[in-house]
This record gives C-alpha cells, sequence and structure tokens, in this order.
C-alpha cells in the first residue's frame, strides 16, 4: 500500500447509520469515502467466521475485490453476560435476519428473564479490517465499550440495540446519548481510532 495508490475507501456496508457514523468519524482523513452503495451488483459476503475479525475480514476481502478498491469492513455486536456473551456475532440475525431491532430487542429482554440471573453487565464489540484492492487483508483491530442492559428501550439516536445500552460512566443509553459523545466513547469509534493511525502513515 502506497501513498501514490491509495486515495479512496470503500466502507464496506450497506448499513446507512454505519456510513453515516463512520463517515462522520473519518471526516479528517484525507481520502474519498465510498459505500457499497456507490456500486451496481455488489453481491453479499456471506459471513461464515466464528469470531467478529474472521466477519470482519471475509467481507474486507470479498468486497475489496468486487469493487477494486481498499475496503474497509467491520463486525460488531452486543455481547450479554446472561446470555453467555450472545447473540454476539450473531447480532444482526438474531430473532431472525429480517425482524426489526423492536422484535430482536424484545426476544433479548425475554431470554434474560428466563436465564435466571441479574446479571445485566453487557459490552458492545467491533472489530475492523482492511484489505486491499487484491483482496489480502493487511490490517485488522478490535475494541469494545463495556456497560449493562437498561430496563426498557430508551431514545431514538442511533440504530440496533442502540436503545438500551448503557455505557459505563453514563445514565442514558446510546440511544439517548448524542452523537458527539457516542463518537468519543463507542466500540465502532474507538476501533475506527485504531484503524484511522494505521491509515495515516501511508496517506501522509
Amino acid at each position: 500500500m502506497t501513498g501514490s495508490s491509495f486515495r479512496s475507501l470503500v466502507l464496506a456496508t450497506g448499513n446507512a447509520g454505519k456510513v453515516r457514523e463512520l463517515t462522520e468519524i473519518f471526516g479528517n482523513v484525507p481520502l474519498e469515502l465510498k459505500s457499497l452503495r456507490d456500486y451496481d451488483e455488489i453481491n453479499d459476503v456471506e459471513e461464515t467466521g466464528s469470531t467478529f475479525v474472521e466477519n470482519a475480514s471475509l467481507k474486507a476481502s470479498g468486497f475489496a475485490i468486487q469493487t477494486g478498491d481498499f475496503a474497509l469492513a467491520d463486525d460488531s455486536g452486543l455481547e450479554v453476560n446472561a446470555l453467555g456473551n450472545a447473540p454476539g456475532i450473531h447480532s444482526a440475525r438474531f430473532a431472525g435476519a429480517e425482524t426489526g431491532y423492536d422484535i430482536k430487542i424484545e426476544r433479548l429482554f425475554e431470554m434474560m428473564q428466563e436465564s435466571g440471573t441479574d446479571d445485566r453487565r453487557a459490552r458492545f464489540v467491533c472489530s475492523m479490517a482492511l484489505s486491499n484492492e487484491r483482496g489480502q487483508v493487511i490490517h485488522t483491530v478490535q475494541a469494545e465499550c463495556s456497560g449493562t442492559i437498561a430496563p426498557e428501550p430508551r431514545g431514538s439516536n442511533g440504530f440496533g440495540y442502540d436503545p438500551i445500552f448503557i455505557p459505563d460512566g453514563f445514565d442514558q443509553t446510546f440511544g439517548q446519548l448524542s452523537d458527539q459523545v457516542k463518537r468519543s466513547i463507542s466500540h465502532r469509534a474507538k476501533a475506527a481510532e485504531l484503524i484511522i493511525r494505521y491509515l495515516l502513515d501511508f496517506i501522509a
């Protein structure tokens, strides 16, 4: 990877919330940011890994090959102590891939109640993988944000499980906290910061 050839980066996701969040975090990085929505006929990459970093790597490599560009992919999820760290890597497909997060959250609460424990500790985990245009993964990082599961959903900011996650040191959920606060403490922001440090060595 060289500074002369590396000027654009595909954020390898079609999730509008993730694209918005990452675009804001990468705002000062001198790269042209793209998303999968900027390309025609992009096929999904099957997430067959057993860890967050394996799935992030599969997506980064697969989408880099399809787009012919450097690609950054993330795999993230919620790990709940009472559920043995579920839903984990299955967070997006939990309670059915096509179900809305209101249903997923309802099912998660039901399972926590059935678990027989009052442990509400949890963490958001995010792995990111960077691939060159040939599909070679050249760097991976992982970060997490610890907290607790709220007794009920609160707030409409963010996406996914944000309305039920209270990060340590705060009384509000990710769904209630401002984007500015989340950009400083979230799992995705922490992982992105590690990737940015790596990228800046090559694009100065």
